[in-house]
């Protein structure tokens, strides 16, 4: 007890002011993660704010544990307001890209889409090249056949992300 009321008592307006800024910037980086800036700076002023504040590594120990468990009870509070959807509708996108709407994923189920689709190749499949389907560039196989660059092919299977191709013939 003698240990905090010491520790209490040696905070002083630089060192809170740095504990109130590190608590700030490291907040701001549970809500807004990128590079680590505000999180990386919030830390430098709890550094100094201990460095000013505590007498001994015993109080420094002390201040490291409270200001992680308000950290621990901050990032807590933020995820269950994320999960129940307070902080979610600024952070978490909400709206959907489905295929109805005209988004194509790349996952394996998305591919059987190109199923029957006619595209041209871009570049000599022999047996695998690159195909435009209606603007859209993937990689192809074909079932065995070379095919030239500029010819009109068919998607005939899917075979997980491997898109098999033929040549379609000019009658």
């Amino acid at each position: 007890m003698e240990i905090l009321s010491a520790i209490i008592n040696n905070i002083d307006i630089i060192s809170g002011i740095c504990f109130i800024l590190g608590f700030i910037l490291v907040i701001v980086e549970m809500f807004v993660p990128g590079f680590g800036v505000p999180g990386v700076s919030g830390t430098v002023f709890f550094l100094i704010g201990i460095i000013l504040t505590a007498n001994s590594i015993l109080e420094a120990f002390i201040l490291i544990i409270f200001i992680l468990l308000i950290l621990g009870v901050v990032l807590t509070i933020i995820l269950r307001s994320a999960n129940k959807g307070g902080v979610a509708k600024g952070v978490i996108l909400s709206t959907a890209m489905t295929r109805e709407k005209g988004y194509i994923g790349v996952g394996s189920e998305d591919m059987d889409y190109f199923l029957n689709k006619e595209g041209i190749s871009l570049t000599m499949l022999r047996p695998s090249g690159s195909v435009d389907f209606d603007g859209v560039k993937l990689e192809a196989i074909t079932d065995g056949e070379y095919i030239s660059k500029g010819k009109k092919v068919k998607v005939i299977k899917v075979k997980g992300r491997r898109l098999i191709v033929r040549e379609v013939k000019d009658k």
